[in-house]
């Protein structure tokens, strides 16, 4: 067992690490049940599909509203404390729909409210969260630091959460909510056990307006060209994926004639082959460097699209999501490496929120363009907009890649 937790956590990577990870991996099992309960709760309380799109909506609105100042906060505050705060009113507007939901007096528009509460908490804690991995391990670590903390979120939120969200809420509506604010209360009790290096503030931080250090805080990022374009990568990424996940229910079900079953065979593959990333990675990274693992990255990005407009069976399909969880979850834990190296520590919330921002961005953008473009044009025409939009943004990116991928803060 020591030898096992060795593998996982290795102790050279101290204490404060394994209290973090722990809070993370409690924290996405309680996430995970939420995942399948919400919709299950908002389904139930309405037909009106409408309804259903906007309470999804509701949890990613608060990123581009809040997005920023949550930055600004992370950057201003004690990261430690303002995550435990985040997640103890996380924890209690979803007790507060327990209750409500127990006595009876549940209605749609209590069930959109708590979303969007719960949507803005998550903004905050979600992105001092990752301020924390770069000021407790060394920059040598972050890949490891990042890919179990990828693992945890595979394996509890993706995987285990969903599962047991559908049984719970099968068994009393209000059960997976009260799970879910139980390892919310854990995830704040675990991660205060967190020891965090002190921080010389700048004290002339409090004398300035927010705004202030918003406007600061984008001047960084786009002069500093290395974060500035592994941003707008993500950003355009994140609308050509978004574009044909959106509709990837119905090109199951229509197009591949797979089936309600079949659909959920094909997320299984993703959350698998995102499995296989994780156990994989500490091998690539030391075999390979970070700007050769973000060119095959990317370059599996564009064929995954293409090998998605031209399948025409569900083995195909799957085998693409599959290979789709493997590489995506590389990508995911290297971009976020590169990031936290590049960026100084007096900025990581401010470009933590940037980022958050292009990914959610880009997944409002992509989703609105994927309905757009199935209406009118088949269902392959979100993939073959995938395959051509990113076929483009890696061409103009690609003579950079190595630039960026070793881009070191100057702190």
């Amino acid at each position: 067992m020591a030898r096992l937790v060795e593998a996982v956590v290795p102790a050279r990577m101290g204490s404060s690490f394994r209290w973090l990870l722990s809070s993370s991996w409690t924290s996405n099992i309680g996430d995970g049940v939420a995942l399948a309960a919400g919709p299950l709760l908002v389904a139930s309380q309405t037909d009106s599909a409408f309804l259903v799109a906007l309470a999804a909506m509701l949890q990613r609105l608060p990123w581009l509203v809040f997005g920023l100042w949550a930055g600004v906060l992370a950057d201003r505050l004690d990261r430690r404390r303002l995550v435990v705060v985040a997640n103890l009113l996380r924890a209690v507007v979803v007790a507060a729909l327990s209750v409500v939901i127990v006595t009876g007096h549940v209605s749609i528009a209590m069930v959109l409210t708590a979303m969007l509460l719960m949507g803005v908490a998550e903004v905050f804690a979600d992105t001092t969260s990752q301020t924390l991995l770069p000021m407790l391990v060394r920059p040598a670590d972050l890949g490891t630091g990042n890919s179990r903390l990828q693992a945890g979120f595979l394996t509890a939120n993706q995987l285990v959460g969903p599962p047991l969200g559908a049984f719970l809420f099968a068994a009393g509506m209000a059960w997976p909510f009260v799970v879910q604010v139980l390892c919310v209360a854990l995830a704040v009790l675990l991660v205060a056990r967190v020891v965090l290096p002190p921080v010389a503030r700048d004290v002339t931080a409090e004398r300035t307006r927010v705004r202030h250090d918003v406007a600061e805080g984008l001047r960084w990022i786009w002069h500093h060209p290395p974060v500035r374009t592994l941003a707008l990568v993500i950003l355009v990424f994140n609308v050509t994926w978004a574009a044909p996940w959106a509709i990837l229910v119905k090109y199951s079900l229509d197009h591949l004639h797979m089936g309600e079953i079949g659909f959920g065979l094909l997320t299984t593959a993703s959350a698998v082959g995102g499995l296989v990333g994780t156990f994989s990675y500490g091998r690539l990274e030391r075999r390979f460097s970070l700007a050769t693992l973000m060119k095959v990255c990317l370059s599996l990005e564009v064929l995954f699209h293409l090998a998605l407009a031209l399948a025409t069976t569900g083995w195909v399909a799957m085998a693409t999501l599959f290979v789709f969880g493997a590489y995506g979850f590389v990508w995911g834990t290297v971009s976020n490496t590169i990031r936290q190296r590049a960026t100084p520590a007096r900025f990581q919330g401010r470009v933590a929120s940037v980022y958050m921002m292009c990914v959610f961005g880009g997944i409002v953008v992509g989703n609105a363009l994927g309905g757009v473009l199935a209406q009118q044009w088949g269902l392959t025409a979100p993939m073959w907009f995938g395959f051509v939009g990113a076929g483009l943004t890696l061409v103009l990116v690609w003579p950079q890649l190595a630039h960026i991928a070793h881009t070191e803060s100057a702190d």
